[in-house]
């Protein structure tokens, strides 16, 4: 992975995000949430980039690096949660789904197709809204709209592979459900677990930042790169870097993830090695 350029430039960012979001109490250089006298302008307008912020104030005069860095983590951390709690949904449904088949495998795959019928986000709305968006609330939100995808995939794989020689070798010997797909299925399903792992991470991220836009995500004053470009949207002539960084943190993160899971495809696929 190292060997291609993007990709290497991609793990650089992501570490980066990484080692900015842990570190955000000893790298901020303010308190996120700390509306100093002098963070507005005699106007009440926020302060463009200076030697003291170094990407200026926002709309109630706190350092938007300080918010950036904080908001990293609560970015981050829905990312991973969410897209965790999808993958092992989905993984769960599709493997069942593929291994059973007949009315298991049939009702399984309706009921999610019937999910894939609904708009994304537009389901992720109206269940924020309902639930009375938090944190850990907008995390269940995103891992509930974002299974379909992975169930769907490893549907199609776990049918293949239920039907190889190796796996009716097994079940002529004997073998449990348990053994078969813990030992046989599981295993050759892994790859498609890590790459969609981590693709997920990227479509996540812009789905929580999309949520807290909107008003239904995370919650001020709790800060999110999302909810960053709530608030200062207004300003958005005005005070331009407001928009910007956070918009730009959110495209970064989200190429990176991207670039580093095409990566890992690439190198997880027997049929794709070598290629290119």
């Amino acid at each position: 992975m190292l060997r291609r350029p993007s990709t290497a430039l991609a793990l650089l960012v992501i570490a980066t995000v990484v080692v900015c979001a842990l570190a955000a109490p000893w790298l901020a250089p303010f308190p996120p949430d700390d509306q100093p006298f002098d963070g507005l302008s005699p106007d009440g307008a926020p302060l463009p980039p200076d030697a003291q912020h170094w990407l200026g104030t926002d709309t109630l005069g706190r350092d938007l690096l300080s918010r950036l860095l904080f908001g990293a983590r609560t970015s981050l951390l829905i990312g991973l949660v969410a897209n965790g709690a999808a993958v092992a949904i989905g993984m769960a449904v599709g493997t069942a789904a593929g291994y059973w088949g007949g009315f298991v495998g049939a009702t399984l795959m309706r009921f999610t197709d019937l999910m894939m019928a609904f708009p994304a986000l537009l389901l992720a709305i109206v269940l924020a809204a309902l639930l009375h968006p938090s944190l850990w609330i907008v995390a269940l939100v995103i891992a509930l709209v974002n299974w379909v995808q992975v169930a769907r995939i490893v549907y199609t794989e776990t049918r293949g592979l239920a039907e190889r020689d190796f796996i009716l070798a097994e079940r002529s010997l004997g073998a449990g459900t348990a053994r078969i797909v813990g030992r046989h299925i599981l295993p050759h399903l892994l790859p498609t677990a890590i790459v969609w792992g981590t693709l997920g991470i990227a479509t996540t991220v812009l789905l929580e930042a999309t949520l807290s836009f909107l008003g239904v995500g995370v919650q001020p004053p709790m800060p999110s790169w999302g909810n960053i470009i709530f608030e200062s949207q207004s300003y958005f002539q005005s005070a331009p870097w407001l928009v910007f960084c956070p918009g730009a943190v959110i495209l970064l993160t989200a190429l990176s993830f991207n670039l580093v899971g095409d990566a890992l495809r690439d190198l997880l696929d027997p049929l794709q090695r070598g290629r290119g």
